[in-house]
């Protein structure tokens, strides 16, 4: 398996030779730092659909929720970042199991793709190219990129029924009857 995660980095990184792939692979990835692409996607799609504000600011909460759990799984299995060619951008972290730019892209795909609008047609090829883009710049192996997308789009479809659930909306505060004492009247 490393063998094969060596060849594909390599031919993958290759790609990187042409000047146009190369600074396309590194916009991005540096818009995807952090989910950051993600994010302000969710937050804008919530700021105009008023209808399903609620759905989209959950979405976008599951994009990020998946993508601090890829930095925790990076924390504890501490993989380091490919050390046999060079990097075509800095990186935040000098760990590589799983990519969180994978993660957060697919969980993107996945959760905004079940409010199905015509703007998430864009999420999958777009979180398809994060994830080769990773390996263009070469800062992971393709097994990172495997590891981090499985990570979104799990985490994502789990929590796309919360996500499309209705809000639950409190009952009206009752409004209290005046307490009548025995034996008196009022005027």
């Amino acid at each position: 398996m490393a063998e094969l995660d060596h060849r594909l980095l390599a031919v993958l990184h290759g790609c990187g030779e042409r000047p146009e792939v190369a600074a396309a692979a590194r916009a991005l990835s540096w818009s995807g730092e952090h989910g950051a692409l993600w994010l302000a996607a969710g937050l804008a799609t919530a700021a105009v659909d008023r209808e399903r504000r609620a759905a989209w600011l959950r979405g976008t909460a599951l994009t990020a929720g998946a993508h601090l759990a890829s930095m925790g799984v990076k924390r504890l299995v501490r993989r380091p970042r490919p050390a046999r060619l060079r990097p075509r951008v800095r990186t935040a972290g000098a760990h590589s199991f799983p990519s969180s730019h994978a993660t957060s892209a697919v969980a993107a795909a996945v959760a905004y793709g079940a409010l199905r609008p015509t703007g998430t047609r864009l999420a999958a090829p777009l979180a398809a190219a994060m994830c080769v883009s990773r390996l263009v710049v070469g800062v992971h192996y393709p097994s990172d990129v495997a590891a981090g997308a499985a990570l979104g789009g799990l985490l994502a479809r789990l929590g796309t029924g919360w996500m499309t659930r209705p809000l639950l909306r409190a009952a009206p505060a009752a409004v209290p009857s005046p307490v009548r004492l025995k034996g008196r009247h009022h005027d």
